[in-house]
């Protein structure tokens, strides 16, 4: 086939794209290869934090802006059936009028720009799940989704290759991966930092310090306040209460004499301090003394 033939092949339709893309997939299978396929449920691509970030950098690009249409539809009908991503480097096949081969290389995040974000990170990012999941901050999420500062990467830190015969690096099959690397975003979160060759640990890492000594302080608040009560009630809280052993009843029956000996001091520290009511007692007149009459006898 000519050059002009395949630039210009045959428009294939939707149905029969798929129809050659679970062909596809069957032979993949039997060669022993796992397909992990983009399914888009709904109108949106992506739903979650990373994934919608993700989508809206890729379409802040302007040097792919008449090429990403196409792509959103391609990736909306099911035609990327198979995306891995790793680390510096995304591999797809994306069904059209054949099944092409879609090469996705990203560059490592510059490392002073990711120990920027770590160290801007620092104690603002509580847990792993939260990281994940993007439940936090919005200044965190500033940082994060920087076009120029933050973890995407730009438009010059990304080469493409496609097996299509379109001249263009941003073909259609090209612009349906990127945007199924957001829709996988929903679900592995982790995998942009994999992507980037960022480690996303070292964030929770900072965070982790900064907890510790809070809970350091807590700890040491505790210790006195349990000092203060075993002084007071005469028992030793400590052991009985941090102590695994201890039975639930006995933790009840700890509770139990805290209350009756809170209760009891209360009442010491009324009945001292209370006033009498009433009236008020009269004060005891001294008798007086009959003088000693001496009688002469």
């Amino acid at each position: 086939m000519s050059w002009y033939g395949r630039r210009f092949a045959p428009y294939v339709r939707v149905a029969d794209r798929k129809q050659n893309a679970a062909k596809e997939v069957k032979k993949l299978k039997k060669k022993g290869k796992i397909c992990e396929p983009i399914v888009i449920e709904g109108r949106s691509i992506a739903n979650t934090f990373w994934g919608k970030a993700w989508c809206n950098n890729l379409e802040s690009y302007s040097d792919y802006s008449n090429r990403l249409p196409r792509g959103r539809t391609y990736v909306r009908n099911g035609s990327v059936i198979d995306l891995k991503m790793s680390a510096g480097e995304i591999t797809a096949l994306v069904s059209g009028s054949s099944i092409y081969k879609v090469n996705i290389t990203i560059a490592k995040v510059v490392k002073s720009q990711w120990e920027k974000i770590v160290n801007e990170c620092a104690g603002k990012i509580d847990s792993l799940i939260e990281l994940l999941q993007g439940k936090f901050s919005k200044a965190v999420m500033e940082i994060m989704t920087d076009p120029k500062k933050g973890l995407f990467p730009d438009p010059k830190e990304i080469k493409l290759s496609c097996s299509c015969p379109d001249w263009a690096d941003m073909c259609k099959h090209v612009a349906a991966v990127l945007y199924g690397v957001g829709a996988r975003l929903d679900a592995k979160p982790e995998e942009l930092f994999l992507l980037r060759h960022a480690d996303h640990e070292e964030l929770i890492t900072k965070a982790g310090t900064t907890s510790l000594v809070q809970t350091r302080t807590d700890q040491i608040d505790q210790a006195i306040a349990d000092s203060d009560l075993s002084s007071l009630f005469d028992i030793d809280i400590t052991d009985i209460s941090q102590n695994p052993s201890t039975s639930p009843k006995q933790k009840t029956k700890l509770n139990n004499k805290l209350t009756t000996k809170s209760v009891k001091n209360k009442r010491k520290i009324v009945k001292t301090t209370r006033k009498p009511k009433g009236k008020k007692t009269p004060k005891k007149i001294p008798k007086k003394k009959t003088p000693r009459i001496n009688r002469g006898f």
